[in-house]
């Protein structure tokens, strides 16, 4: 079993933060009575961004907190949604008089909690748009819950929508290019071992050694199969077929299209394992005329020390790939 380097489990997240605070003075201020993230110098006459959810995902979302992403990011308890209060103060903070995007996932407890601070905000005259983020293809056509679950797309769209915001877009602008990332961005992903919950004696789930969990969520939700584990090469062919199809259909992509691609590691992956995995990737998506314009690997979105990556794939045109190359500085991304 793996042992986590805490203190008190209770004090987990206001400790991370103060960290990253101390790690990032330049950088980013934490508000320790909200419990949110937010530019040590704010940022002036522009659309501010804000996200957020629950803590286990880092470096999503308070890593992104800086020039050319997020303004503010707020976080509640370990795999749990900030509170309504928390949002709406994280909203207030965001807001330096051109109104505010939430950009939220798709899990019911930050898309309420999300609501109702925009709701309140409004109230306030602090003029808000949602942008939902809902990539993953392992929930899409479930009739059991919310829809498809937001993952490692979100780094996409607060990517871009940072970039257009930085650029002086305005509240509608940054908006709907948020939603068209979101829109047209698609994740699966895969777990060799789960994550274990800190202060748990146990993983969230057990597979043997020759199983692969297919379709996992990122607050530990198990797949939609569980399959033999093969070669890498062949568990990324996997994930690319999935992939490829639903784009098709959902965006038009055809062969010869640009595509941004995200190898993203879920906590327990190494660097040299998530190279070798986009070396697959990237050989697969030339295999099936996609061309890959610009490709992010690295863990972004994690799932406490879950042993797994997942794939994302947005097609990009000219000007996506111009927001996407626009400059960015958060203690998580920087170009």
């Amino acid at each position: 079993m793996r042992r986590p380097l805490i203190n008190e489990p209770g004090d987990l997240v206001r400790e991370a933060l103060e960290g990253l605070e101390l790690s990032y003075p330049h950088l980013v201020r934490v508000v320790p009575e909200h419990g949110y993230v937010t530019r040590r110098i704010p940022a002036r006459d522009k659309v501010g961004l804000v996200s957020g959810g629950g803590a286990g995902h880092e470096p999503l979302h308070a890593g992104f907190v800086g020039t050319g992403m997020l303004d503010v990011a707020v976080s509640g308890a370990v795999f749990a949604s900030p509170t309504a209060l928390q949002v709406l103060e994280a909203t207030t903070a965001a807001d330096s008089g051109r109104g505010v995007v939430q950009i939220v996932k798709n899990y019911t407890g930050d898309v309420l909690n999300f609501r109702i601070a925009g709701e309140i905000a409004g109230d306030t005259e602090v003029a808000t748009e949602v942008v939902l983020v809902d990539d993953d293809l392992a929930t899409d056509g479930r009739e059991d819950g919310p829809g498809r679950r937001g993952t490692a797309a979100v780094v996409l769209v607060e990517k871009i929508a940072g970039a257009a915001a930085e650029r002086g877009a305005s509240l509608p602008e940054v908006a709907a290019l948020g939603r068209r990332v979101a829109n047209s961005t698609r994740t699966m992903s895969i777990a060799l071992q789960a994550g274990t919950y800190p202060g748990a004696d146990q993983p969230q789930f057990t597979l043997d050694d020759d199983e692969v969990e297919f379709g996992v969520g990122i607050h530990g939700e198990r797949g939609i199969a569980r399959i033999p584990l093969p070669p890498a090469g062949r568990l990324v062919d996997e994930l690319t077929r999935s992939l490829l199809g639903p784009l098709r259909d959902a965006t038009g992509l055809v062969r010869g299209d640009d595509a941004v691609l995200v190898v993203n590691g879920l906590g327990g992956t190494s660097p040299l394992e998530l190279q070798v995995l986009a070396r697959a990737a990237h050989h697969q998506l030339a295999d099936a005329g996609v061309t890959v314009a610009r490709s992010l690997v690295g863990s972004y979105v994690t799932s406490l020390d879950m042993h797994g990556f997942s794939l994302t794939l947005m097609p990009a045109d000219g000007d996506l790939l111009m927001l996407w190359d626009a400059p960015v500085r958060t203690p998580a991304l920087t170009w």
